[in-house]
């Protein structure tokens, strides 16, 4: 139960203004602080131009804090009664009264509020009070001004270099910072977010989790190789599924299907596919099955009889996002369900369900913006929320935590800021909209982490609604290897709008994971829209706004596996080294084509010498196009004497690409790795079963 104060004059009587606390600053990069007078006419923000309006008598001349209007992180150094200001959780305000609420700060009753700068409800703010104890930190978020305080000083927060980190020791040899999420990222900053791992990577990598691919430089020493990246194609019989029932036209408009999410049950042996039925914020979440991934079916279910509706009736979802979770020890969570309600930022609500059908275990989240999303990062078994935020337009915070449901338990201050459309993201020509990061979803694929970048090429809703056509929305792929930082070395739209009168005109998106593993071939869902340019103006004139969304249909985009990058060769011959590995598995493979040419490779030593007999005059080349490939040597096929040892791989190839190599544990060139979705073949998450899923 919150704890109130009853008034200012008490905690005046109590001590609370005289008996103040000593405070240390944490400050990153360019964010500055002062103390302050708290005067009228005092300037509230280190970044902004507000002035104070007024003052209740007990806190004038109080000193207060001058920082930015983004929070600040703060240190007790001396135990004592801090007081805070913020606005009322009212609309339009940005209050940080939960957070105030949960760092254990009472409010006081009288009065209830007063005018910090202008009289709007939004921009009145409230007091609370809480006695600090020394070294108790707290992060406080926007729109809290902290004052009464005996002194504040400012210490700068230094990253140490990323090679002295002493942190969690990940899958593949990097070390994380000691604090994980970082919390240094510049949210001014339109600079592309770096990547530290890439510039000072392990001294060996560990490759037993899954097919090492060529997303990055993460793997490579030296080449002379061409680096190519690969876009999916779209499938020539799309859409894959339309809007057919009335559970998908029940919006009052033509209505639709959209924001696909993905995964193959393995029990089942169907593939699961939920999406949004009756476009976005006035539909519901509803479950079609395939044995392909090409012909779905509706189901009928109990939820909403004679229908395929699978969330309960009652609530309407502005997104969502759903993960299969095989390795659940609570056959009730087997599969968790994050959804957002229309609107601005508000709590949302995340859900477990035994089938994927009924779902239980209602959890009330922190609050959030109407286009955030969830997954799983199994590399570290941690449930990430990403959270819609606004800094540089639309972008993305950051919360991770081991529990599905205890992690939706978060304050307003407890998700990092994370990252968001930088400048090597081109708007659209012509639209004069700077691009903007609608939405980030990942999953795990063999070694790495995917991502989806839904970028916003624009243009706004307003603009959208008169012409009856959709935004215009696009996915990319980013890459990670520590769940946080991404990698985008590609920056073309690899899911595209196709900008012509079909059923993807524009809004191309997802709802969580995109991406199957159907064979050879990488199977990636996505929705679009095509808009209604004779629905947008009514007969009385005036703006239909559903008609921008309107209709939503479902398509398919194929890539061969492992098919983001390749490492290319013409006539001559090129060679790849790479860094220092270590491996526990015994036999080599490869995803290549080079049936015109030809693949070699060998073992290198800590020395940079060959182990014999792992030379390339001993390899038996490689010549054909395979997803799975064995790499023999004469004189020993297997590797498993360099088990545990630091050594380096090194490829020759002659006419053709390479697209990724591993070393499985045994012949049937299983990867250890995730699969994504999964696919027809595969028991679980991860990739057991090797060249028998093809079959």
């Amino acid at each position: 139960m919150r704890k109130i104060l009853p008034t200012l004059l008490a905690l005046a009587a109590c001590g609370a203004l005289a008996d103040g606390p000593v405070l240390e600053v944490l400050l990153r990069g360019t964010n500055a602080c002062e103390t302050a007078a708290f005067e009228r006419g005092a300037r509230l923000f280190a970044d902004r131009p507000y002035t104070l309006a007024e003052t209740p008598g007990v806190l004038k001349g109080q000193p207060f804090l001058r920082a930015g209007i983004d929070g600040v992180r703060v240190r007790c150094v001396k135990g004592g009664i801090l007081t805070a200001l913020t606005p009322p959780d009212v609309p339009r305000a940005t209050s940080a009264a939960a957070t105030l609420d949960a760092c254990g700060f009472a409010r006081v009753a009288e009065p209830a509020s007063f005018p910090l700068f202008s009289t709007n409800a939004h921009e009145r703010v409230q007091i609370y009070s809480k006695r600090l104890s020394a070294g108790e930190v707290l992060k406080l978020g926007k729109w809290c001004i902290l004052l009464g305080f005996e002194s504040a000083a400012a210490r700068p927060m230094v990253s140490k270099p990323w090679p002295e980190n002493s942190g969690e020791r990940l899958y593949n040899g990097i070390v994380l910072p000691e604090e994980w999420p970082p919390q240094d990222v510049d949210m001014k900053s339109d600079d592309p977010m770096p990547v530290p791992y890439l510039d000072h990577p392990p001294a060996v990598i560990s490759i037993d989790a899954g097919r090492q691919l060529f997303v990055d430089g993460f793997l490579i020493d030296t080449t002379d190789l061409l680096q190519v990246y690969h876009l999916p194609e779209k499938f020539a019989g799309n859409p894959v599924l339309k809007c057919e029932t009335a559970l998908e036209r029940q919006t009052g408009i033509v209505g639709g299907t959209c924001r696909p999410c993905v995964w193959w049950n393995p029990e089942k042996q169907l593939f699961y596919l939920w999406y949004q039925a009756g476009t976005y914020f006035r539909g519901t979440v509803a479950l079609a099955t395939s044995k392909d991934g090409i012909t779905w079916s509706r189901p009928a279910f109990d939820v909403n009889p004679g229908s395929n509706q699978v969330l309960p009736p009652g609530f309407q979802p502005d997104s969502y996002g759903v993960v299969a979770d095989w390795d659940a020890k609570d056959a009730q969570q087997r599969f968790k369900l994050f959804a957002t309600n229309p609107g601005g930022t508000q709590p949302a609500h995340s859900f477990t369900s035994p089938d994927g059908i009924h779902w239980g275990n209602k959890t009330q989240t922190g609050p959030t913006g109407d286009r955030s999303s969830m997954f799983y990062n199994p590399f570290r078994k941690k449930w990430v929320y990403s959270l819609r935020s606004s800094f540089r337009g639309r972008s993305r915070h950051y919360r991770e935590s081991d529990d599905f449901l205890a992690g939706a338990k978060w304050s307003p201050a407890d998700p990092v800021a994370w990252t968001a459309a930088d400048r090597l993201d081109a708007p659209e020509p012509g639209y004069q909209h700077k691009t903007q990061l609608y939405n980030l979803d990942a999953v795990a694929y063999e070694s790495v982490m995917l991502g989806f970048f839904e970028l916003h090429r624009g243009p706004e809703n307003g603009r959208c609604e008169r012409m009856g056509l959709p935004k215009l929305n696009e996915i990319s792929f980013g890459y990670s290897r520590d769940g946080f930082h991404w990698a985008r070395p590609d920056r073309r739209a690899h899911l595209p709008a196709s900008r012509k009168d079909t059923w993807d005109r524009g809004f191309v998106e997802g709802g969580g994971n995109l991406c199957a593993v159907v064979g050879d071939t990488l199977y990636f869902y996505h929705s679009g829209c095509r808009g209604d340019m004779d629905g947008a103006i009514r007969k009385d004139g005036s703006v239909n706004f559903g008609s921008m969304y309107d209709p939503n249909c479902i398509g398919l985009s194929t890539l061969r596996r492992d098919g983001f990058a390749s490492l290319d060769a013409g006539a001559s011959v090129g060679t790849l080294t790479t860094r220092l590995l270590r491996f526990s598995g015994q036999r080599l493979f490869v995803n290549a084509d080079c049936p015109q040419g030809e693949l070699r490779a060998e073992a290198l030593g800590e020395d940079g010498k060959a182990i014999e007999p792992f030379t390339l005059a001993n390899c038996v080349p490689v010549s054909a196009d395979k997803t799975l490939a064995p790499v023999t040597w004469k004189g020993g096929a297997e590797l498993s004497a360099l088990a545990g040892k630091p050594v380096r791989l090194r490829f020759s190839l002659r006419r053709g690409s390479l697209y990724a190599f591993w070393v499985s544990r045994d012949a049937t060139g299983r990867s250890d790795g995730y699969v994504a979705g999964g696919g027809p073949g595969y028991t679980g998450a991860t990739d057991t079963v090797g060249i028998n899923a093809m079959r």
